[in-house]
């Protein structure tokens, strides 16, 4: 199986005028719906982390993932944002299929935040930054007055501006994990998708990032997220997806996915599950592990 995106003959160059148009008449700041079905994801063929998975996320909210390590959650991801090719199944974004448009077509679609993306040498914060404004610009074409905005307030929503002209090699894990979070905002794509943007963050600055997710949302994106702390899952999404061995096993509200019976089955933990009186996301008490002979 190929990890990797389809050759430029199996791009469809037919639909990449009429998504340009599209995204010119939403708005960037405009959703796409995110489908998958059907989704049958490996790393070697015949082999599926993912077996015949089916998501929908709309525009206008926060779909997150979650499940044990190993559950297909990062797969998912890849292959939503064509990084990864399916052995089986579609991946559309505003009913388009994303793993037969070209790669810059691709780019001014969906901002993608890995799980660990590789540190650039001797690129300052602001010109990594910068980098996500590449799809909007023709080949040595300068920066326009609205790349300079986008990247403006990407540092500014990020908490990262007075670390500007700052080597990004130099910086700390989270002090990364933040400008890599700014060069995703200044993207401007309808849809963006974060694996695990928390990482390496102090709790403040986890939660200013999630707050910055929800509002990305609120503009009207589609964002689509994995997380491992359940209750900021719980707090900041609209919906979550519950996996376990690559099928989902649970989806809703944070009070219809986030309970005994589900942590239980998922993750193996015995836990108590309170409900907040303020009405948000369900409180979670770990007890103690479920083993298989108990």
């Amino acid at each position: 199986m190929s990890a990797t995106p389809p050759s430029r003959k199996h791009w469809d160059t037919s639909t990449s005028d009429t998504v340009a148009t599209e995204l010119g008449e939403r708005g960037q700041t405009d959703g796409l719906r995110v489908e998958a079905r059907g989704l049958q994801i490996g790393y070697a063929p015949g082999e599926f982390v993912v077996d015949g998975l089916d998501l929908t996320a709309e525009p206008g909210t926060v779909t997150t993932l979650l499940g044990p390590n190993g559950c297909g959650k990062s797969t998912v991801l890849k292959s939503l944002s064509r990084v990864l090719t399916p052995q089986g199944g579609t991946v559309t974004v505003g009913g388009h299929n994303v793993h037969r448009l070209p790669p810059r077509e691709v780019a001014r679609m969906i901002g993608m935040l890995p799980q660990s993306p590789l540190c650039p040498q001797g690129l300052t914060v602001g010109e990594l930054v910068a980098r996500g404004r590449h799809p909007h610009q023709r080949r040595w074409m300068r920066q326009s007055e609205k790349d300079r905005q986008a990247i403006g307030q990407a540092l500014e929503h990020t908490n990262t501006a007075a670390l500007v002209d700052c080597d990004v090699s130099e910086l700390s894990g989270g002090q990364r994990q933040r400008v890599w979070m700014a060069m995703v905002v200044a993207q401007e794509t309808p849809v963006v998708l974060l694996d695990e943007p928390t990482t390496y963050l102090d709790p403040a600055h986890a939660i200013d990032i999630l707050k910055l997710a929800k509002d990305l949302a609120s503009q009207g994106k589609t964002v689509i997220m994995v997380l491992h702390d359940l209750m900021l899952a719980g707090t900041y999404s609209d919906r979550l997806v519950l996996l376990k061995a690559g099928e989902i096993v649970g989806q809703g509200s944070a009070t219809e996915v986030l309970t005994q019976e589900k942590l239980a089955q998922c993750y193996g933990l015995r836990a108590e599950v309170w409900e907040d009186p303020r009405g948000q996301a369900p409180v979670i008490v770990p007890r103690g592990t479920i083993h298989l002979n108990e």
